[in-house]
């Protein structure tokens, strides 16, 4: 593994890479990677996806962007992998922004305490889902911004392209198919939530709609540029703006609150910054007005966030200082 770190200039909308000089983060960034290089026991990938069981466990890459657009990072940074509920952030920032506060009423902002996937909640809330980011809230987001759109998946596609500067970004029809395959529980979710009337469009386009989304492949530097929006306070890369202050104030919140499954608490005690995790080893991080990051390893822990993912940013906040605490 490459420890040494590169660093770049990306203009996302103008499609320009130069080099620049060196930050004050990278040095940091390389004594984390020598830090994980040396820490034994990574977790596991998850193993219910084929694709993401394949891979090593020992991968790991951590991606900075700074607001300007400067990317550097160490590692596996430049490796695609599957960003899986990462993305669910990204939806709901897009669904806020053309839908707003009547968003709200569709799905909460509390943690849920539960596993991502449960049902158990739905039956006594209504079915309400506690928070945009367990399975059941990620279904309503996605089933909103598609009736907004047309197209949720191919929406969230097009932002991520954007704010990354990556044109080649897609999904994996293979990891999409997998998941469609092993959908059982996320239909039942949907199909729930619509005796409710909380889905608007059919459950089949729901699912293929959700499974494309989830199955978006992108790298350390892709992500941590095009969260780069959540940092600005709501501005994207090309200077026009996706959110309000107020709404990007409230997408790190609840990122803070349940952004990491639910050990949402024990990631903020141990990194404090708002984050969300996917079980492809990916974890996104905001340090409003400064930076944000990505993290990639695809080990796992029980509550299927990445070992070496949050040990790198808790060490990140620790050598740093900077939290929102």
């Amino acid at each position: 593994m490459h420890n040494r770190g590169e660093i770049e200039q990306n203009h996302a909308h103008a499609g320009v890479s130069t080099p620049v000089a060196p930050t004050a983060f990278l040095p940091v960034l390389e004594q984390i990677a020598a830090d994980i290089a040396a820490t034994p026991g990574r977790g596991r990938p998850a193993d219910y996806i084929p694709a993401l069981a394949a891979v090593d466990p020992r991968r790991f890459g951590m991606a900075v962007a700074e607001l300007d657009g400067t990317v550097y990072g160490v590692g596996d940074w430049r490796t695609p992998f599957s960003t899986q509920s990462i993305t669910k952030a990204f939806t709901l920032a897009l669904a806020l922004s053309l839908e707003g506060e009547a968003l709200w009423e569709h799905v909460g902002r509390e943690p849920s305490g539960n596993p991502f996937n449960s049902l158990v909640q739905l039956e006594y809330e209504n079915g309400i889902p506690r928070n945009p980011f367990i399975n059941a809230g990620a279904l309503v987001v996605t089933d909103r911004l598609h009736s907004l759109t047309g197209d949720a998946a191919g929406t969230l596609r097009a932002f991520l392209r954007a704010e990354s500067g990556n044109p080649d970004l897609d999904f994996d029809r293979q990891v999409a198919s997998s998941e469609a395959a092993h959908g059982d529980r996320n239909a039942a979710l949907a199909y729930f939530m619509a005796s409710y009337r909380n889905i608007a469009n059919p459950v089949p386009d729901l699912l293929d709609q959700y499974f494309r989304q989830c199955s978006l492949e992108a790298s350390c530097a892709d992500l941590a540029l095009a969260a780069s929006f959540l940092a600005r306070h709501g501005i994207r890369a090309d200077g026009s703006s996706l959110l309000t202050r107020s709404q990007a104030k409230q997408v790190n919140a609840v990122m803070l609150t349940c952004g990491t499954y639910d050990a949402a608490g024990d990631f903020a005690y141990r990194v404090g910054l708002p984050g969300k995790s996917g079980v492809g080893g990916g974890i996104i991080a905001v340090v409003p007005g400064r930076c944000t990051l990505c993290v990639w390893s695809p080990g796992l822990d029980e509550r299927g966030n990445s070992v070496a993912g949050v040990a790198a940013l808790a060490r990140f906040t620790t050598l740093t200082g900077l939290s929102v605490f």
